[in-house]
């Protein structure tokens, strides 16, 4: 029988979401005291991206930039021009290398005369992406995508559309400040603690305010979608989602169950715990899936693919991220010991064990 305590508990783990209503294309919300809430548009299925600002003595702290393209830079312009007209940006704190995220990191850098505060090693994986075109690094790329059994057309969409949104970054700034996990950080009148963690990412900074029970949780864990978890040719035996399990793990451990989460993407959200768990068992059912299919004959990676994402027709940018995701889950179980992998004609496949 559930005691008074276990309900009370209970009650304060569910998920709620106290803004239904995003932000529109000009406007800017508080959701805590110095605390605003803007959303950018995305041109690809996940529309959106979050930014916030932190109140930090006679500006703000802009936690991430958005995409690096000129609809951006007038959704900006818009902003500073209408309910943010005025706001000086003291620092960009980027989370992580992704172009929905750094990519108009140099305009804004530029445009205030404000630091670049990142990890060193989403730091240089965005200088990584945005000289990533060559040649050579195609041509690994083109190999990966064919060892896990993508057909020669199916590889040059991926190569083309498929990696095309990499690019969308403005020229990155030539320096920067470091941040690092433990790393105590005052903004304003709060003081964070700086959290990193793999698999979406290889080092994505997060931000928690214990006195203001804060959480700034960047992709990490969002409120209503699971982030991608990928592996690519420059790691190809990455345990990206061993670490992004392992993350998961810790931020159950470090954090209160009450925290308001302010995720990358999404609405803001209480339920940190609750959310956590459901990320877990979405990808062990993924797991699942996989080892039942390759339980009688083994598969490669793309003929896994629709086992996995078999609620949704995939364009190429959308299956550049289901195959490396893919890829993700059996680099992880033959870590964990479910799948062992052969090679047949210069193509892996895998079978349950």
């Amino acid at each position: 029988m559930n005691s008074k305590t276990d309900i009370a508990q209970s009650s304060a783990e569910a998920l709620r979401y106290p803004w239904e209503q995003h932000p529109g294309p000009e406007e800017v919300v508080e959701v805590r005291p110095g605390v605003l809430w803007a959303r950018l548009k995305l041109p690809f299925r996940l529309n959106h991206v979050n930014i916030y600002l932190l109140a930090d003595g006679d500006g703000y702290a802009m936690i991430d930039a958005g995409f690096g393209n000129e609809e951006t830079v007038e959704a900006w312009t818009k902003l500073f021009d209408g309910p943010l007209k005025g706001v000086n940006i003291t620092r960009l704190i980027v989370t992580h290398s992704h172009p929905d995220h750094v990519g108009l990191a140099g305009w804004i850098v530029e445009r205030f005369n404000c630091p670049l505060v990142m990890s060193q090693v989403e730091y240089l994986q965005s200088v990584y992406h945005q000289n990533r075109g060559t040649e050579e690094r195609r041509e690994a790329q083109r190999l990966f995508f064919r060892r896990h059994g993508m057909d020669e057309s199916l590889t040059e969409k991926l190569l083309g559309r498929g990696q095309d949104y990499l690019k969308r970054v403005s020229v990155l700034p030539p320096s920067y400040r470091r941040i690092s996990h433990g790393d105590d950080v005052v903004i304003g009148s709060r003081r964070f603690k700086v959290i990193t963690g793999g698999g979406h990412a290889l080092d994505q900074v997060m931000l928690y305010c214990a006195d203001d029970k804060l959480f700034l949780s960047a992709d990490q864990v969002l409120s209503k979608i699971s982030p991608n978890v990928s592996v690519w040719a420059v790691e190809p035996d990455q345990n990206s989602l061993g670490e992004y399990l392992a993350s998961l793990a810790s931020l159950t451990t470090t954090l209160p169950y009450d925290v308001l989460v302010l995720p990358g993407h999404g609405v803001p959200f209480y339920g940190l715990k609750t959310r956590i768990k459901q990320l877990a068992d979405h990808h062990e059912e993924r797991c699942r899936l996989i080892a039942e299919a390759c339980r009688e004959i083994p598969q490669t990676s793309r003929a896994l693919v629709p086992v996995v994402f078999n609620k949704h027709v995939l364009d190429e940018h959308q299956m550049g991220f289901a195959a490396g995701e893919l890829v993700a889950h059996v680099n992880y179980m033959i870590v964990e010991g479910r799948l062992t992998a052969e090679t047949q004609d210069g193509v892996l496949r895998f079978r349950t064990t």
